[in-house]
């Protein structure tokens, strides 16, 4: 009978003033879904402007160098890659839909891994191919002018520098807290439930 009665005490003592409830719970997930399909959705449709954009120009303008073209190219394939690559990641988000705190962390794990190869692998190529073809581009109109072309590519450089050193990071560990934070929060509602 003593084990019963501090059973009972240790369960009404239990604090979960901080734990959400249910309900709450599937809103935070529902959340995280929505934003994240939205913002896949916006990188998919400007990746794919993009991409048409820079085929319609080098089809309808008429450049002397082929730098431009190749520029052009390795311009598009970059966001043609980008977009393939979150198309891809939309199939997982798709089947986010019900699911239990469990495969919700598995999810969130399964993430995590998928933002450390993209940023380490996928990102790295995606960026080299528009940094190249960029410098590439920008040769034409400023290949009248030596100056020119010297400070075109200088601030180029310059902007492709603080986009791969500062904001590239930055993003990065943005991304890792949220998911980081998201992932704890289940856990420690899962650990409180077994």
């Amino acid at each position: 009978m003593d084990n019963l009665t501090e059973l009972k005490a240790i369960w009404h003592s239990a604090k979960t003033d901080d734990l959400p409830d249910a309900a709450e719970m599937l809103q935070v997930i529902k959340r995280f879904r929505s934003r994240r399909l939205r913002k896949k959705w916006m990188v998919i449709g400007t990746a794919g402007l993009l991409a048409v954009l820079m085929c319609v120009i080098l089809l309808i303008s008429e450049f002397k160098l082929v730098s431009t073209y190749v520029g052009g190219i390795l311009i598009a394939s970059a966001a043609l890659l980008l977009a393939v690559n979150n198309i891809r990641s939309l199939k997982r988000f798709n089947r986010l839909d019900n699911c239990s705190n469990r495969e919700f962390l598995n999810f969130i794990e399964q993430t995590r891994l998928n933002q450390i190869y993209f940023y380490k692998r996928t990102q790295v190529v995606m960026m080299i191919l528009c940094s190249v073809g960029l410098m590439l581009y920008l040769l034409e109109p400023a290949a009248k002018d030596l100056r020119m072309t010297l400070v075109l590519l200088a601030g180029t450089f310059g902007w492709l520098m603080f986009s791969w050193l500062v904001i590239r990071p930055r993003v990065f560990k943005r991304n890792q807290k949220t998911l980081e934070e998201l992932r704890s929060r289940i856990e420690h509602i899962s650990e409180q439930l077994r």
